[in-house]
């Protein structure tokens, strides 16, 4: 019965968002403001109804409802609760039903708190949110129902994919999509200035916050993600390059810029079509994304295995409102003049070369990403495209962005003397030089990856503290006009140090990682990287839903005893899957990583060591700037309604 109703308000959540995307468009064009306001309410139906629909579909599978044949082909009764809750969007219906929940919660939130709005604006975002939700509403009931009945239902069921039964990915879906699905509001924002013909400052100070909430979201998702691949995996990575976390990393190089590109219309009103571009363009990628995930082009660990009907209707979608908002963008652009100037040397200039750097390092992302498709379809030819292409055509991009970050962010805005921000920073500088060259002695004969990685890192983090010591003014009370600096300023000066963390990390980690592989017995003890390492014992372990075979492996220095560590074979015997646990001693300076592998027809055990230096300054990086970006949205001036009350400046006239 449950089951049902969740199904029913789908359906019905489904034919709102057709009410939603018809009514208050028809009324922002006519003028009739209570049309308009139809949208407020519709938009707060829409996203009860599908939450109703998500709370049915995860009682399904805590109750273990096998009837329905998505909790068949996804749990099973013995598994932990966690996993139960997790398996609901741990397939590909159930993690789109997760999808639509969040696109109509953004509605929602935008109609909740858009208050100050102008009520046609408000009312053509919330059109265009829901015609977004229709399509997807469409998807899932033609394509991808969860609800669908098994006629004679199992015992039990074929339990969720082990590799998605770990904590990290449990919570990495919700984070990443709230993300992906966030950047919808700031589509729709674009193509509701498209269709009035103007984008002011206002529209810069509304769209700013939705787009800094996206990002955060997208950052702690992708670092989840990462994080789980690093220790679960058991390949000893951080990022593969993956076809799937490419999709990922896209639209969050897009949001990056278009968050810095939104700067400028606020303060300046320059930059116009190039942030309604990146609008449409940061939505765009995040379809992409779902494309490749859920279409069956490509084989991944994280990728759907779906039919081609599925892939086409969502290809459908991207062609709908891609191409619908490029053409309204082609058609209306000339109608957004920019009424700032600004010099060459200047903060909208330093911020136009973040864009830059950040757009085509996302280019290039995609034609990695999507070239060995290409090249199979037109050339009849399967090639993979890998790490050394990735590093080779996307680190430059990232280095110069380093280096010019902290200039961007003390430059004055409309024009600026070099020379005194070369003088303001030149300390910041030769800090961060000392460090690199510090880092470049202590090792020998190894890449120059470290100390450049680790002397930009530091150059980032410097840049960011003198960035803000430099807003406090002359004078004294300095420390107090520091405390009392805007938020923004401080989120600001975060997000920028928490990237220099995540460079340091990467650097370092890719660098000086040690690794060692070995078949070691029993009671054997060897070293690497100058630490001795122990296989103590083997023993065969039942888990709830699972066995294992653990080690218990000690690392020593010296005599002193460091960690005592269990690395794992698990093998699920319903799913017929084996998966690799790593035993990680996590530490501020360094992991130790061991990998227990099969038994060996000679003896013993094959054993991978690796000792990896600032592995954590990664993930600890990414969520310095997550928490720069909340910082900074707990700044009032950028919330949503804040500003908002300004007198808006003259509509432009449509072309």
């Amino acid at each position: 019965m449950i089951s049902e109703l969740g199904h029913f308000a789908l359906i019905l959540a489904g034919f709102v968002a057709l009410f939603q995307a018809v009514v208050p468009f028809i009324g922002a064009q006519r003028g009739w403001s209570s049309w308009m306001a139809a949208a407020v309410p519709a938009a707060t139906a829409q996203f009860l109804l599908t939450a109703l629909s998500f709370a049915a579909l995860t009682h399904a599978f805590v109750t273990s409802d096998f009837s329905l044949r998505l909790v068949v082909e996804n749990s099973h009764s013995l598994k932990p609760m966690l996993y139960k809750v997790s398996g609901v969007w741990g397939n590909h219906e159930g993690s789109m039903l997760l999808w639509v929940l969040i696109l109509t919660l953004f509605g929602a939130l935008c109609a909740w708190f858009g208050k100050n709005l102008p009520p046609s604006l408000k009312a053509r975002v919330l059109s265009v949110q829901a015609m977004i939700a229709a399509a997807f509403f469409a998807f899932i009931l033609f394509t991808s129902n969860p609800f669908l009945r098994l006629a004679v239902p199992p015992m039990d069921g074929h339990d969720l994919n082990p590799l998605l039964q770990d904590p990290g990915l449990a919570f990495h879906p919700p984070f990443l999509y709230l993300g992906y699905v966030g950047l919808s509001l700031t589509f729709s924002f674009a193509v509701a200035a498209l269709i009035e013909g103007r984008v002011d400052a206002a529209w810069g100070r509304w769209v700013r916050p939705w787009t800094l909430v996206s990002w955060m979201f997208l950052t702690v998702g992708i670092a989840l993600g990462s994080w789980w691949a690093y220790y679960e995996l058991g390949w000893g990575g951080f990022w593969f390059w993956d076809p799937v976390e490419n999709a990922s990393f896209m639209p969050w190089l897009i949001a990056a810029a278009l968050l810095h590109c939104a700067i400028v219309v606020e303060k300046r009103e320059s930059l116009k079509n190039w942030t309604i571009l990146l609008a449409i363009l940061a939505f765009g990628f995040s379809l992409i994304g779902t494309f490749i995930v859920r279409s069956g082009v490509i084989t991944s660990v994280h990728a759907f295995a779906n039919d081609p009907e599925r892939g086409v209707f969502i290809l459908g979608i991207l062609a709908v409102f891609m191409g619908g908002a490029l053409t309204l963008y082609a058609a209306r652009a000339s109608a957004m003049t920019s009424k700032g100037v600004f010099g060459l040397v200047s903060r909208e200039s330093a911020l136009v070369a973040n864009n830059i750097l950040l757009a085509v390092s996302c280019f290039v992302v995609f034609i990695g990403t999507i070239w060995p498709l290409v090249a199979e379809l037109l050339f009849g030819r399967k090639l993979t495209v890998g790490a050394p292409f990735f590093n080779a055509a996307f680190t430059p991009f990232m280095v110069v962005l380093a280096i010019i970050l902290p200039f961007g962010a003390i430059l004055p805005w409309k024009r600026g003397k070099i020379g005194r921000v070369v003088l303001q920073l030149w300390p910041m500088a030769l800090l961060a030089m000392a460090v690199g060259l510090l880092a470049f002695a202590v090792q020998t004969g190894r890449s120059a990856l470290a100390p450049i990685g680790i002397g930009l890192g530091v150059w980032l983090i410097l840049g960011s503290l003198r960035d803000l010591w430099l807003r406090t003014g002359r004078g004294g009370g300095k420390l107090r006009r520091l405390a009392h600096l805007p938020r923004a300023d401080w989120g600001k000066a975060v997000a920028h140090a928490g990237l220099g963390v995540t460079f340091i990390g990467i650097a370092a980690m890719t660098a000086w990682q040690i690794e060692d592989i070995r078949v070691a017995d029993v009671g054997d003890r060897f070293e690497v990287g100058g630490y001795g390492i122990q296989l103590d014992k083997v023993e065969d372990v039942k888990g709830p839903n699972y066995f294992s075979t653990m080690a218990t492996m000690t690392v020593w220095d010296g005599e002193k005893k460091l960690a005592t560590l269990h690395p794992e074979k698990r093998v699920y015997p319903v799913a017929q899957m084996p998966t690799t646990e790593a035993g990680i001693d996590n530490g501020i300076w360094r992991d130790f990583y061991l990998v227990i592998g099969d038994p060996q027809a000679a003896g013993g055990y094959a054993v991978r060591t690796y000792v990896k230096p600032f592995a954590n300054w990664i993930w600890a990086g990414a969520i310095i700037m997550a928490g720069g970006g909340f910082l900074s949205l707990t700044d009032r001036r950028f919330r949503v309604a804040a500003g908002a009350a300004k007198s808006p400046a003259s509509p432009v006239p449509a072309e």
